[in-house]
């Protein structure tokens, strides 16, 4: 701590002279102090290394962001643990004695009328739809196309009365893309390849922070829960947007980094763990020299899609306790009459009830109408969404006002550009490109410089946060030889 105090004085008194800041020298580097990055900054911190990590947001988490909104928390990130086998997140949870909680996603689904559906006939028809996802066929396709002609087999078989009524085979269809989308963070289930490598871990496929928030495995990781002390070889910088990254060839040289503020720090090594939107977006101008071009084209060739939320709060809990996501289906009819300006709310799929806090309901979009939600006015929203509710759910209920709204940004905040990867339909063509993504960048002695982490570079736990994980403890490793992955 006195060391670090000398050279903030000494930074100091350089500007006061007009002098350039000194360059500070760390083992290694962290850009980007999410899941990955901070499970990379602790792995190496706990091998006695000396890491700054520099984060370009004015908090730690990345895609994770627990914000503390009416009796309790909400997540307006990441909301569950996606399996418990071999899951680095849910073995911390357990052996720092937090508890987590299995949420089951019931269906209660509304149509636009107002009335219910046929409940156990429709998530029948979505846990089907579901599960023909992990039975792809051999020759890959858009998984909406391959679900479509599953389904009508399907509904062929079991539900032979229900062919009468293509309105609402039309409707189902629909819905299901939706409730696709916001799996995948995909525009449109045809945007998905059905060939992927997720490989989903065993355990229940939704365990919730519920209150103590997903900020908590943050907390864990950096070494700070329950007042923990941190690590002392750590330099958490928030608030510094990485502008710069220049990496030698010259094995006797060090790595580069420079931040939007005009400072500088040296490294051996940097571990870059920013979003495959933020590459997308700046990667031309961030290396010098530049990424090789196969590195490029696997950035170019992946996606990041966009899943957003409205979090509205109210006095106390107005909707049935029957179930934990309400979907709604619009009929073609009523669908058609929404204007041109209105159209995001058909793409709305429902509303679910977090864990985190009691009294709110959290309404799910995806694709380019999250994009266009998050360029709104608030007002506006919130008349929208009330509108939405009223119309699918307040038949038989009288729903009152919210008495306050949350909502993401992922896509218009510049430090993400997105929510998350999915294998599009250019998938079966760039087999490799996540492992092409995660390949470090090497001098020419052969050590690794600038190397890669994030979910997008997991070949088979992509889009979630044990897969970032992962991806920084793989990393980490890499620089540290004696340890084991």
């Amino acid at each position: 701590m006195i060391i670090l105090s000398v050279v903030s004085c000494l930074t100091l008194l350089a500007h006061a002279r007009g002098n350039p800041a000194p360059t500070m020298t760390y083992d290694t580097i962290v850009v980007g102090i999410g899941a990955a990055g901070c499970t990379a900054a602790a792995t190496l911190c706990k091998a006695g290394k000396k890491v700054l990590a520099l984060e370009a947001m004015d908090r730690v988490g990345g895609r994770v962001n627990t914000v503390p909104f009416s009796n309790g928390v909400i997540e307006l990130g990441a909301e569950w643990m996606h399996g418990q086998q071999n899951s680095r997140i849910y073995d911390l949870a357990i052996q720092n004695n937090v508890s987590v909680l299995p949420q089951e996603l019931s269906f209660d689904v509304y149509r636009s009328d107002g009335s219910l559906s046929n409940n156990e006939t429709l998530n029948d028809l979505v846990t089907f739809a579901l599960g023909v996802v992990e039975d792809p066929p051999e020759v890959p396709e858009p998984l909406g196309q391959y679900i479509t002609r599953r389904m009508l087999d399907y509904i062929k078989t079991k539900y032979p009365e229900l062919q009468s009524d293509q309105d609402y085979i039309t409707e189902v269809l629909n819905f299901m893309d939706l409730v696709i989308n916001n799996y995948e963070s995909s525009n449109s289930w045809n945007d998905v390849s059905t060939q992927s490598r997720y490989d989903e871990l065993e355990g229940h496929q939704h365990m919730s922070w519920h209150k103590n928030g997903y900020k908590t495995l943050f907390e864990i990781l950096l070494n700070t829960y329950h007042n923990g002390p941190g690590f002392p070889t750590l330099d958490l910088q928030l608030r510094k947007e990485v502008t710069r990254i220049s990496w030698p060839q010259d094995p006797a040289e060090d790595v580069v980094v420079t931040c939007k503020d005009g400072s500088t720090y040296r490294a051996r090594n940097v571990i870059v763990t920013v979003s495959l939107g933020v590459l997308k977006e700046r990667h031309a101008s961030i290396f010098t020299p530049s990424l090789p071009k196969e590195k490029v084209v696997a950035i170019e060739k992946l996606s990041i899609g966009v899943v957003d939320k409205i979090v509205l709060s109210f006095d106390k809990p107005w909707w049935p306790d029957t179930a934990v996501f309400f979907g709604f289906v619009w009929r073609g009819a009523e669908k058609s009459k929404v204007s041109k300006e209105d159209h995001w709310t058909t793409r709305i799929f429902g509303a679910s009830t977090p864990m985190g806090s009691e009294n709110c309901l959290t309404l799910w979009t995806s694709g380019d109408h999250a994009k266009l939600v998050e360029t709104l006015p608030e007002d506006v929203v919130k008349r929208k969404v009330m509108e939405l509710l009223r119309k699918f759910m307040g038949k038989d209920i009288e729903i009152p006002e919210p008495i306050g709204m949350l909502r993401s940004s992922w896509y218009s905040n510049p430090f993400t550009r997105g929510s998350y990867s999915y294998d599009n339909v250019l998938t079966p063509q760039y087999p490799t490109a996540r492992a092409t993504l995660a390949a470090p960048l090497l001098d020419r002695g052969g050590s690794p410089r600038v190397l890669f982490a994030g979910e997008a570079t997991d070949n088979t736990h992509f889009s979630t946060v044990h897969g970032a994980t992962d991806t920084g403890f793989r990393e980490a490793n890499r620089l540290l030889p004696q340890a084991k992955l």
